[in-house]
């Protein structure tokens, strides 16, 4: 291959797919000015990027404009190798048409790794269906600060939740042959003052023991084939001209044998933002010798800039055929470069996934195709449907939760605030409706968005809802002194209240992207406090509904934590949502009636005092309240919280380690009993932490080292076994490296992380051990003895 021929595996052409089905276009980016597609084809093409997330189009007629420009870009070049096409799945295929299912914060809400890995094999068939390969997912970020606007895009503030639930994510979509790209390695989300694309503040001990476990989980289990590259720096050095990050740890320590992919436009940022290289050739140089592979999203710096930088000698000739040779590499794994292989995609051969596709390989006529590829089968919206029923969160219940329905449910239900008629307030950013949709306002979202008023109205059907919206998401609080007149929408909203049996508030964010949400990227909080006006409705309604002895129940769709001030003493009740999907509604009002018994559990702490950042359940000591600092971080609900309608005893604890104490290569076996002591069935969520009180350095107070749903009937108890190797009592030593020392040891059982029930105390015993990547990473449970007594057995 000649160098123009190598350089062009290299780079992508952001491409969104036609609406007709002809060839793909150029997309008109903010960057410069895109180069013409016959311009770039004699050399071949790497990548094609988004050509299904750019516009809304027809999934067949897409299908059928990516085969037809897969078909010119092996025809038009010397070596016929197709390009790579990605697009974004972070809450589904990005795509018009296709099933939204709940954010990654929600994946993090349900503690269920399985499903999730359920939902990304579905998102996968659907990508690899229409002619895609690769998908710019999951993002393994650990919340560190909630203000950061792409909270709703991670899973948690814990490093194994987000570990176990990611890996899972990966597995599920490399098991549909689509390459997963991790994202964004490493530390992008511990910006300063929770701001987008930031500077990054962390020492090297937080790197390594609570921003990459992550990643290393999901690059030793999960098969990923890719790893995107952050736009941030660590100590100085951008993270896309980190060699030791990207080749030294990533390649050298784990393993990693993928490609690695810079951020949109990151290779040029070298540049342009971080002040580390002169003009783009020296960026582009910086990049593939630290170890990025491929330039996303369109030919930019890894075009004439490297071709003129290996020309005259600065990027030696073989760390360019380096990244080639892992691109082509990956191709051939994904049968690219088999022989007789063909453009045309499974959804244009044959039955779609859903069996409503084209029988043949007829005539590809545009309006014979539109219509028959269904992106949003009944088996995908029933994954959505169980995933935002397993990850509402019921936060506070003084009793008036469950609601009963049909005659006995309540007669008038005022249903207030600005998430009540709003049908995209279950969609994170990166949901197609909102990423793309909102530029395009005429074009319908493609899926049924069930509001929270017909949602309620579908489970409530002979009570009369009255709704009032009262505000925007952010419209400004109105000035004026206390005793002020409320404005019109808080006087009427006011009236439902006093005349209503119960008050539903639905509060929350907006998702958008750069500004125009109060939630996702670019979206970042100055404070926690409630978007615009809404703790303002907030206190009116609570307000009201005192003096008309109303119950009030809160609801929130939104994309990160917020204060609620007096609704976490007063409200009847709290029911938590991070943009739960297409299904969201559903699910909220199933809780609200207690069709569906919650099971979710904070994946984020949810803060007490809004100026209380950043702060994480994950804290030392010294970051807790104290009688020398004014400020009590201590969190209204904390990480791993989530209440149920029913009620579970924890109970005989036995503790068995190998001999009189652990060694610190041994592993401890726990076993327990957990009993559901209610009157209907429920899941527990049992949750293991490490607290080490005396190390070399410190610690966390505690921290989540493992974790299972536990279903139970009305009744039923089990045996809980669960062995701890003492590595998961590792962490990062004074030298640098991961050890396990010797001393005393606590394993807590726990509901939450502000809820232990059973405690083993241990004493690591032997020399300070060593460890590395090879260490072992999981706790494992398993569930035992069932018991279930019968009605006469004392009952």
């Amino acid at each position: 291959m000649t160098t123009e021929e190598k350089l062009a595996q290299l780079y992508g052409l952001w491409a969104g797919a036609s609406a007709d089905g002809a060839e793909v276009a150029p997309h008109q980016h903010d960057m410069d000015a895109p180069p013409a597609l016959a311009d770039l084809l004699p050399y071949g093409l790497g990548q094609l990027t988004r050509p299904f997330g750019t516009v809304p189009v027809d999934p067949a007629l897409g299908a059928l404009s990516l085969m037809r420009t897969q078909e010119r870009v092996v025809a038009a070049s010397r070596f016929g190798v197709p390009a790579l096409a990605h697009d974004e799945c972070l809450a589904g295929f990005a795509a018009w048409g296709a099933t939204t299912y709940p954010v990654p914060l929600s994946w993090g809400a349900s503690f269920d790794p399985e499903l999730v890995r359920e939902m990304a094999g579905a998102i996968g068939r659907d990508m690899r269906s229409v002619g895609l390969h690769q998908g710019l997912a999951p993002v393994l970020d650990v919340v560190r600060d909630a203000r950061w606007g792409r909270v709703e895009e991670t899973i948690g503030e814990d490093p194994y939740l987000v570990g176990t639930v990611a890996t899972a994510y990966v597995r599920g979509l490399e098991s549909a042959g689509i390459v997963a790209t991790l994202k964004h390695f490493a530390g992008y989300a511990a910006s300063r003052g929770g701001r987008n694309l930031a500077p990054v503040g962390i020492g090297p001990r937080e790197l390594a023991d609570v921003v990459l476990p992550p990643f290393e989980m999901a690059v030793r289990e999960g098969g990923v084939r890719s790893v995107m590259a952050a736009y941030n720096d660590l100590d100085g050095v951008p993270c896309a001209a980190d060699e030791r990050l990207l080749t030294g740890l990533l390649r050298d320590v784990w393993g990693f044998g993928g490609t690695v992919v810079s951020d949109y436009f990151g290779v040029a940022f070298l540049a342009t933002l971080h002040g580390v290289a002169g003009d783009r050739a020296e960026a582009a140089t910086a990049a593939l010798a630290a170890g990025v592979d491929v330039e996303l999203p369109t030919v930019n710096t890894f075009g004439r800039p490297l071709r003129d930088a290996v020309a005259d000698g600065r990027l030696p000739g073989e760390v360019v055929d380096r990244a080639v040779r892992r691109v082509l590499t990956q191709k051939a794994g994904l049968g690219l470069l088999d022989p007789g292989w063909s453009a045309r995609p499974a959804a244009l051969t044959g039955p779609a996934p859903d069996g409503t596709g084209p029988d043949g390989t007829g005539p590809d006529g545009p309006e014979r195709l539109r219509g028959t590829v269904t992106l949003d089968s009944p088996a995908h919206r029933d994954i959505s449907r169980r995933l935002a029923e397993r990850s509402v969160i019921l936060l506070r219940n003084d009793g008036t939760l469950p609601l009963a329905a049909g005659a006995a449910g309540p007669a008038r239900i005022a249903l207030i605030g600005p998430q009540a008629e709003t049908p995209t307030a279950v969609l994170g950013c990166y949901s197609f409706p909102v990423h793309v949709g909102a530029r395009h306002p005429d074009t319908p979202p493609g899926i049924e968005l069930p509001t929270l008023r017909e949602a309620l109205a579908a489970e409530f059907p002979e009570s009369e809802i009255v709704t009032v919206a009262a505000t925007g998401i952010d419209d400004p609080v109105v000035p004026g002194v206390p005793g002020a007149v409320l404005p019109d929408g808080f006087a009427e909203a006011v009236r439902a209240v006093r005349a209503a049996d119960v008050a539903v508030l639905a509060l929350g964010d907006r998702a958008g992207l750069f500004g125009r949400g109060t939630s996702g990227e670019g979206c970042d909080a100055e404070t926690l406090d409630l978007p615009g006006a809404q703790a303002l409705l907030l206190d009116t309604v609570l307000d009201a509904a005192r003096a008309a002895g109303t119950r009030v129940v809160v609801t929130l769709l939104a994309g990160r934590p917020y204060v609620l001030g007096r609704a976490v003493t007063e409200a009847g009740a709290i029911v938590q949502a991070f943009f739960p999907g297409q299904e969201g509604t559903p699910a909220v009002a199933g809780v609200l009636s207690g069709r569906i018994n919650p099971s979710g559990r904070l994946p984020v702490s949810v803060p007490r005092l809004a100026g209380a950042q950043p702060s994480t359940y994950l804290a030392a000591p010294l970051a807790r309240a104290s009688d020398v600092s004014s400020i009590d971080p201590t969190p209204a609900f904390g990480f791993g919280h989530g209440l149920t309608y029913t009620s579970f005893a924890w109970s005989e604890l036995e503790v068995t380690t190998e001999g009189a104490a652990l060694p610190t290569d041994g592993a401890a076996r726990l076993a327990f009993t957990v009993t559901n002591t209610g009157g209907r069935a429920g899941v527990e969520v049992v949750q293991l932490y490490l607290h080490d009180p005396v190390a070399s350095v410190v610690q966390p107070a505690q921290r989540l080292i493992g974790y299972v749903r536990l279903p139970l009937a009305a009744g039923e108890r089990a045996r809980v076994g669960v062995t701890v190797p003492a590595d998961l009592a590792s962490f990062t030593g004074r030298d640098g490296r991961r050890i396990v020392e010797p001393g005393a040891l606590e394993l807590r059982l726990a509901a939450s992380s502000t809820d232990v029930r059973l405690t083993a105390a241990l004493a690591l015993t032997g020399p300070v051990r060593y460890v590395d990547h090879t260490r072992a990473l999981h706790a494992t449970f398993t569930v035992g003895t069932r018991y279930r007594p019968r009605e006469t057995d004392g009952m």
